[in-house]
């Protein structure tokens, strides 16, 4: 199973956690999966089956923008929110 890793921001529709272990042969399975375990993730992270303009998506160290990209089950996934400043 994957290793994601839960933004301080969402952690409280985690139960708190910082990562959570998910099964998944892709990307989009990996975040539905994690939507079963803790309903109303993935309305946080897509928007319309596509990726939130204020969320960055990646696995391992590659940014993920294609949702069917594969995840083995040794893969860390990330949800970055987007860091806004001036």
């Amino acid at each position: 199973m994957a290793v994601v890793w839960i933004p301080t921001l969402l952690r409280p529709m985690a139960g708190g956690a910082e990562t959570v272990r998910v099964s998944g042969a892709t990307l989009r399975e990996v975040i539905d999966n994690l939507d079963q375990q803790h309903p109303g993730l993935r309305d946080r992270i897509l928007d319309g089956g596509l990726i939130r303009d204020e969320i960055a998506l990646a696995i391992g160290s590659d940014q993920a923008t294609d949702l069917s990209l594969a995840v083995a089950a040794d893969d860390e996934v990330h949800i970055l929110p987007a860091i806004a400043g001036g």
